[in-house]
């Protein structure tokens, strides 16, 4: 990405904004042990405007003058030597900004900019925060507090910038693309060769080669290798266990290029498959290739959910697993998550709480269904653009086959 596409997303912004001022912070780093910080990953909503993928920076918009400046975190000598520093004309050739500044000189930058605007903008409380269980990077936060004791008033603008974000440009489809493609070649790759591994984290080591000797930055997520019952925990990423003939292996993994996600999962059979495990596959397979034609544009986001639950309400049916249409329990007992979320810089994308589908959003279409009695989950997903007539399968090229 140049720097032209991040200042045109600045200028989105301040559109949305009617010419205010906003403040994003970075993320800061994490602890990861002793005296060592996890490997860092940007905000993705600074990423989107500065494209600076370094911890602690701050950036500034005032929508009046239509000025710009980012502000460097300061930092020891000793943090220099062992970690580097992005220079200032580094930092402005990536973002395109007008104008790298101090932290001391950004405070007295917000003072005077705070004579002039009532209101700052900037990230509110992390949605449903209340149902993650992790620490949330206190980058935002403090940022947010700082602009409360200078501001007469602080305005959450996350849900402009998802609505913004949702809408991919032409370039972001391109890097989406590219991920995609590569994972599938990734996956391709390793079940032509799936009954020469031993181990779940052998089979993670594999993508993992592949997408870093191939250029990309690597997993866009904890990647997902789960055999047999292991795949009922959804988010299962120890990857440790050792692989059985006769079971199933679900795969979700996803590469990283040019800051975008991909995001596929896959179920494949090591040996010779059960009867009931092919029923299960095909009961999914099914669902997801029915779910894919709803998607186009202007279709209401209620409508595409009802109609996603009515499939997969059949599908858990024809395997016996529920009775009829109104056993709530047993429908979320086997089928626990949502059928779609958005993609882009984070594979989580967040798209604004559409009511209806446009052009240019990317979603995941990914049904499953998990018997844990039984040892078996399946899960399917591919990633799809929704075009001007109907939509696009970004990663149809891989084969849903068991």
């Amino acid at each position: 990405m140049t720097s032209d596409f991040f200042k045109a997303n600045r200028d989105s912004i301040t559109e949305k904004l009617k010419g205010g001022v906003l403040v994003l912070a970075a993320y800061t780093e994490m602890q990861r042990s002793n005296d060592t910080a996890f490997s860092f990953e940007q905000e993705a909503n600074f990423w989107w405007l500065t494209g600076i993928e370094v911890a602690d920076w701050w950036l500034i918009v005032d929508g009046l003058r239509g000025k710009s400046w980012l502000v460097a975190p300061t930092l020891s000598d000793n943090r220099q030597i062992f970690d580097g520093s992005l220079s200032a004309e580094a930092a402005k050739k990536i973002s395109g900004v007008n104008e790298v500044i101090s932290r001391d000189d950004a405070l007295s930058l917000l003072r005077q900019l705070a004579k002039k605007h009532s209101v700052a903008h900037t990230l509110g409380e992390q949605p449903y925060a209340e149902y993650l269980d992790f620490t949330l990077n206190p980058g935002p936060k403090k940022l947010y507090e700082l602009l409360e004791r200078t501001f007469n008033s602080v305005s959450d603008c996350r849900k402009e910038l998802a609505g913004l974000r949702a809408i991919k440009r032409p370039e972001e489809i391109t890097a989406i693309k590219r991920a995609i493609s590569l994972t599938v070649d990734a996956f391709e790759n390793m079940k032509s060769r799936i009954n020469e591994f031993s181990y779940e984290y052998e089979v993670e080591a594999e993508f993992t080669y592949h997408f870093r000797k191939n250029g990309a930055t690597g997993h866009a997520y904890d990647p997902i290798v789960a055999a047999g019952g292991n795949a009922c925990t959804l988010h299962y990423i120890q990857n440790d266990t050792k692989l059985k003939k006769r079971q199933l292996l679900l795969l979700d993994i996803g590469a990283r290029t040019s800051g975008y996600a991909a995001d596929i999962t896959r179920t494949y059979a090591l040996g010779e498959p059960t009867a009931r495990q092919i029923a299960v596959h095909e009961a999914v397979e099914k669902a997801q290739k029915q779910i894919i034609t709803f998607i186009k544009p202007d279709t209401l986001v209620e409508d595409y959910q009802r109609n996603v639950d009515k499939v997969m309400r059949e599908a858990i049916m024809s395997l016996g697993l529920i009775k009829d249409f109104s056993d709530e329990e047993g429908y979320r007992k086997y089928f626990p998550h949502a059928i779609s979320h958005g993609l882009g810089v984070d594979v989580h994308d967040s798209l604004g709480g559409p009511k209806f589908m446009r052009p240019g959003m990317v979603l995941t279409v990914e049904p499953g269904i998990y018997i844990p009695e039984e040892g078996i989950g399946v899960r399917i997903e591919d990633d799809i653009l929704v075009t001007e007539k109907g939509h696009s399968n970004l990663s149809a090229r891989l084969s849903t086959e068991l």
